[in-house]
């Protein structure tokens, strides 16, 4: 196992996210709900939530930096610890009322997610991971599923923002995994989506065009509960590439194997 590190870092990571959806569940009967796009949805509490991790952080870490969601600006100043954090991960649910979002925190360093918090206040359940040392749920260790097959596995995706201008490729990826898997469902909430492979809950998932508060601290999650994570050409994962395969390691094969088939057809 790697060194463990300062336990400020993970208890740093926790108590941002259960923060984080204290604030939720607070606001969540009043929210002010305004379009980044034409379906991108941001609310008060996505910013109100981002602006206290920053306070936070800022306060107990001044020379790290922060990516974040909201109020991230193109080149800032890069330092070897950053901290990246998702205010609300599911918006679009949250406004809705669906109660299927999350907050998540992850420190990086040197590009490498190496503590990780993700937590869904509606079920109460904290997802955590440190680099080295596993990952766990409300304490207790979490592990991936043992699905050896496609046939034999649920899989989950998401769509990005942008999906009304370009439906063909990423519906057509949907529909090669839906004729292979024994299901695939789309919950809208990338993190959870990861926590849930972690968790055993679901065997793979897949998605393109994210960002790295939508994948960085769930995929140090799965790979700490004994999952892969990949590019989509399962190549190395970087939260910077904006794709990932992630799953019990069993079946990633067969789902880069999809992919690849699909755009050798495009």
């Amino acid at each position: 196992m790697a060194d463990a590190l300062p336990p400020v870092f993970l208890a740093t990571a926790i108590e941002a996210v259960t923060r984080a959806g204290a604030m939720q569940l607070a606001g969540v009967h009043d929210l002010h709900v305004e379009k980044k796009g034409a379906i991108d949805l941001v609310t008060q509490i996505d910013r109100e939530v981002e602006q206290m991790f920053r306070a936070l952080v800022a306060a107990r870490f001044p020379d790290h930096t922060i990516l974040a969601e909201e109020f991230s600006i193109e080149g800032e100043r890069q330092a070897r610890c950053c901290w990246v954090f998702d205010p609300v991960d599911g918006t679009t649910n949250y406004a809705h009322g669906l109660p299927i979002y999350c907050s998540a925190a992850s420190l990086e360093i040197d590009g490498e997610p190496m503590v990780a918090a993700i937590y869904d206040p509606s079920r109460r359940e904290l997802f955590t991971a440190e680099r080295g040392q596993g990952a766990w749920l409300n304490g207790a260790p979490l592990a991936v599923s043992s699905a050896e097959t496609l046939i034999d596995s649920l899989l989950v995706t998401g769509f990005p923002y942008t999906v009304h201008s370009d439906p063909d490729e990423l519906l057509a990826l949907f529909g090669d995994f839906l004729k292979r898997a024994r299901a695939v469902r789309r919950l809208g909430s990338a993190q959870l989506d990861l926590a849930y492979v972690a968790a055993g809950r679901f065997d793979g998932f897949w998605e393109l065009h994210l960002k790295p508060w939508d994948m960085s601290a769930g995929a140090l999650i799965v790979q700490e509960a004994g999952g892969v994570t990949t590019d989509v050409s399962g190549g190395p994962f970087s939260s910077r590439n904006g794709e990932i395969v992630a799953s019990n390691g069993r079946i990633h094969q067969q789902m880069v194997d999809v992919i690849r088939s699909r755009k050798r057809t495009n």
